[in-house]
């Protein structure tokens, strides 16, 4: 099969929203200054590359693709050309040294996936970059088509979504190695009370701040973590007049900001499913930047929900379901 002639169309004129010197410089500042900091959180090479499928999608690849670009390569066994491309986007993976993620899909176990991405023939190789697809070329091509490709994708991602990469460690632990148990940071339980004597006093902003200082010495922790979408949720709706939100929202449908603030209301009052459904038809209808709108404050309210919970699950099937 000849390669289709790659194309960022559609995604290069996202560029446009910030000014490229300055996110460049920006990005590389972010990644120098986590390398002087130790390597904290960083990656072993051998994580570069992923075997996914459609069970682990979400998590491979939607839910990495907040904090670094995703390729999708999606081949199969009795594909000659994949055996050509697919070692070298393993070789460039490994050179990017973090700048993006190679997630790899066998199309003859996940047809689901394949169709979803309208694939005709392989190999075909996508993006993911914050949780939008994006067609970069199907079939074999030049070694150099595909590094001004690749190149032209970590650009995007970081001007247009501050997606800055991943710190690699050359000599981190490999996943099957024995590494000692990490150490938990902390004890917080001075602020996490504070915390939730803010909450229980309506300071709010107060709350956040307590929650957030946790987090600046333990980005890990749960329970800060969920405390401070909790806090950030009840903050905003505090003010709003519930008639009048939910009398916006009905009246007009396309309004994505009057949508989100009903949503808001809805996961407030117990109403979890609502909330979800509203942010998914949300983004289903729209695109762009309300589209983006849309989706990340359904991510937020996920995070209220907590991960674990059956209906977070079925909304993120149905996100995935309306993305791709």
């Amino acid at each position: 099969m000849q390669p289709r002639n790659m194309s960022m169309s559609g995604v290069v004129d996202l560029a446009a929203v910030k000014a490229a010197g300055e996110a460049k410089v920006k990005a590389e500042q972010a990644r120098a200054e986590a390398a002087r900091q130790g390597g904290g959180g960083a990656v072993s090479p051998a994580t570069l590359v992923i075997d996914t499928d459609e069970a682990g999608f979400e998590r491979d690849v939607l839910q990495r693709s907040t904090e670094v670009p995703v390729v999708i390569d999606f081949w199969a066994e009795w594909c000659e050309p994949c055996k050509q491309l697919t070692p070298l986007l393993e070789r460039l993976v490994k050179e990017y040294n973090g700048r993006f993620l190679l997630a790899k899909i066998d199309v003859d176990a996940n047809q689901l996936l394949m169709q979803q991405f309208g694939i005709q023939g392989i190999p075909a190789v996508f993006a993911v970059v914050a949780g939008q697809a994006l067609p970069l070329f199907q079939g074999a091509a030049p070694e150099a088509q595909i590094r001004a490709t690749l190149d032209q994708l970590i650009q995007v991602a970081e001007e247009r979504f501050g997606l800055t990469g991943l710190v690699v460690d050359a000599e981190a632990p490999e996943a099957d190695e024995a590494a000692p148990a990490a150490v938990p940071a902390g004890p917080y339980d001075a602020l996490l009370e504070a915390a939730v004597q803010a909450l229980d006093a309506g300071d709010f902003g107060g709350a956040v701040q307590a929650y957030k200082n946790v987090l600046a010495d333990d980005p890990g922790n749960t329970e800060a973590k969920l405390g401070l979408a909790q806090a950030d949720l009840l903050g905003r709706v505090r003010d709003m007049d519930p008639q009048q939100v939910r009398k916006d929202a009905a009246d007009d449908p396309a309004d994505v900001a009057a949508q989100i603030a009903a949503a808001d209301l809805d996961l407030v009052g117990g109403h979890v499913e609502d909330a979800f459904g509203r942010l998914v038809e949300t983004v289903r209808r729209t695109s762009g930047e309300d589209r983006d709108k849309a989706r990340l404050r359904l991510l937020e309210l996920f995070e209220v929900v907590g991960a674990d919970d059956p209906r977070v699950t079925s909304a993120r099937s149905a996100l995935a379901r309306v993305l791709f």
